[in-house]
């Protein structure tokens, strides 16, 4: 293969040969990634592309500027990632990013959230990635793809063997949780999977659950903002007497009141000992529900990380997590909330640690790359991440 250090010069001379005028941002992030390969990056850069820089107005990447940027990097090994959130591409920008995915063997991160792709555009990227063996991680959030397009997903992921890391989160898709839970049950690569915003229910909950009992590759399993209930954490509760592979477990933004803390601290108490990070935030729990919990992390010492903000505190709360971090079970940087005192009562303040405080985070140089890095806590707070 062969690789262009030079890829300002190449990109010059491709948008004069397609007839397009030069993306001014295309050409600060090529030169910038020029400066990288001649400090000694052969492999492993990202390059940063995204729309929403506030300190420096950049002009967004459209289709054509794709077009172009594409064929630039088709031959270029040392570029692995690729960081185009919150541009303008459509689905006819998606149609680029497939035939790259088909030709291209070196890519392994990509992140198009907040673009405007739609369902025609996630078929065209889905079924690229049925011979795709190099991507690693993809980004679809935000991207309005509907329900067909989260099942050209789930359908491809019966398939590819090597994408690991997948966000569909809030892609206005609903009631395709079968579908992914039948690719659970056959997909064994996939360790981090983002369905935050689906409409989920009680039932899908179920489904995916029945799914996990079969799948052993599973980490990172996002569930926020859905509309799950204590009957639905039930499963979940069962699920992670027998699972052992779960690592992380987002459940903020939906309604498991304490029956649903509850179900959660009798299984991560008495049974599981794999689960590392738990969100509950902002799901109507009260101090009946949150103290189990704090009791459950007592007990069970590889429980590390718990972000509990948004629920309904009272003086047991405020005194169960304040023993908590003061006798070591749970790290102050390793929670959402700060113990206080006012007129000799304990209160809790606020944090900004949380499982999604580095959501926008971009791999740095060889990051991308890093198959045995571990997929989960470097996502919480060990690290960075998208």
């Amino acid at each position: 293969m062969s690789v262009h250090p030079d890829l300002h010069q190449h990109y010059v001379r491709t948008c004069q040969n397609l007839g397009q005028s030069e993306n001014p941002f295309i050409t600060h992030v090529l030169q910038e990634a020029e400066k990288n390969y001649k400090m000694g990056w052969t492999k492993g850069i990202t390059l940063k592309i995204a729309g929403n820089n506030r300190l420096v107005p950049v002009q967004r990447v459209t289709d054509d500027n794709l077009q172009v940027l594409t064929s630039v990097l088709q031959n270029t090994g040392f570029v692995t990632g690729l960081d185009l959130r919150c541009n303008v591409l459509t689905d006819a920008g998606a149609k680029h990013v497939a035939t790259f995915l088909q030709e291209n063997s070196t890519l392994r991160y990509l992140n198009l959230m907040f673009n405007d792709i739609g369902t025609s555009g996630a078929e065209l990227i889905a079924r690229a990635l049925y011979r795709n063996e190099t991507l690693v991680y993809l980004r679809m959030t935000g991207n309005k793809i509907g329900n067909k397009g989260g099942m050209f997903f789930a359908s491809m992921l019966q398939i590819n063997s090597t994408l690991e890391k997948l966000d569909l989160g809030d892609c206005d898709v609903e009631e395709t949780t079968i579908h992914v839970a039948l690719m659970l049950k056959k997909n064994s690569s996939l360790v981090e999977l983002h369905l935050c915003k689906h409409e989920m229910k009680n039932f899908g909950v179920e489904r995916l659950c029945e799914a996990l009992y079969e799948n052993s590759s599973l980490r990172y399993l996002d569930l926020s903002c859905n509309k799950i209930t204590c009957d639905g954490v039930k499963f979940l509760g069962g699920l992670l007497k027998r699972n052992q592979t779960l690592e992380i477990l987002d459940l903020s933004a939906n309604r498991i009141e304490d029956d649903g803390a509850i179900y959660l601290s009798e299984a991560l108490a008495l049974y599981n000992r794999t689960l590392q990070a738990l969100s509950v935030v902002s799901n109507s729990i009260s101090g009946k529900g949150l103290v189990a919990l704090s009791d459950a992390m007592k007990t069970n010492t590889e429980l590390s990380y718990i972000y509990i903000w948004g629920n309904k505190f009272d003086k047991a709360t405020c005194t169960a997590f304040s023993e908590l971090i003061q006798t070591g079970h749970l790290k102050p940087n390793c929670t959402d909330v700060e113990p206080y005192e006012v007129d000799g009562h304990v209160q809790l303040a606020e944090l900004s640690h949380g499982l999604k405080k580095h959501y926008y985070w971009t791999p740095s140089c060889g990051e991308a790359t890093n198959k045995d890095a571990n997929a989960s806590l470097a996502i919480v707070a060990v690290s960075e991440f998208l």
